[in-house]
């Protein structure tokens, strides 16, 4: 009767083991199942999320020379205002607008200055000199007041060739970038390399954004499917 007993514990140590093993195994079947869908439904990682461009956090008008060590690109196009400038008086003409900087426009910034901004005889504007077609011009990137200085020079410009930066993106891309074309499937950011900064609709949604692109005078919309251009219209 003991080894009856003690043969009927054994077999019900043994059943139990296995159903255990087997719970075990089935869990872990279907983690691995869970986790292999949600690797298929996951979208690719976006390559432009993991660039990240040089700043110089300028705090004065001294820091803010830093910009002439090196070429800048402009990084709106079509947003900031820039104007001529006198060399010999170091005067900007603030009266007389000389055009909009370009998209990823590459400049050589030759000074920084201080100059006083119309009709604000307390207020200064900081504005970034450069030379372009043999004339000198400035655009603003900042103020002071008061010792208190406001510089957005690295809102403005890349301190590296966006071309290095953002060298993953296709050939083909580039080319319709450098020459300001939108291509389909392209997505917002090259589409701002191409022709400047644009404003998407309030009614728009994460699936399908209408843009709007001023284009230099050469307005455009976009509309966006799933962060891709899908379709192009002429006009704003």
């Amino acid at each position: 009767m003991k080894q009856k007993i003690q043969l009927a514990l054994l077999v019900i140590i043994a059943v139990t083991a296995i159903r255990a093993g087997y719970i075990v195994y089935q869990r872990y079947s279907e983690r691995a199942e869970s986790a292999a869908k949600a690797s298929k439904q996951a979208p690719p990682l976006n390559p432009d999320a993991y660039v990240v461009p040089k700043k110089l956090y300028p705090s004065d008008l001294k820091s803010a020379k830093q910009l002439t060590q090196q070429p800048v690109w402009v990084r709106e196009g079509y947003h900031h205002t820039y104007f001529s400038y006198d060399l010999a008086r170091h005067h900007t003409d603030f009266s007389r607008e000389a055009g909009l900087l370009l998209p990823i426009q590459k400049l050589d910034i030759k000074d920084v200055v201080s100059d006083t901004a119309p009709h604000s005889a307390h207020l200064q504007q900081i504005m970034a000199v450069f030379e372009q077609d043999g004339k000198a011009y400035a655009v603003s990137i900042g103020s002071m007041a008061g010792g208190s200085y406001s510089i957005y020079s690295d809102d403005y410009f890349f301190l590296q060739d966006p071309h290095e930066l953002y060298k993953h993106w296709p050939p083909e891309i580039w080319q319709a970038i450098d020459q300001h074309q939108v291509k389909p499937g392209m997505n917002q950011l090259q589409v701002d390399f191409a022709v400047g900064m644009g404003a998407l609709d309030r009614a728009s949604d994460t699936a399908v954004q209408i843009a709007h692109y001023p284009n230099g005078g050469k307005p455009l919309t976009i509309v966006y499917r799933a962060g891709k251009v899908a379709e192009i219209r002429p006009g704003g």
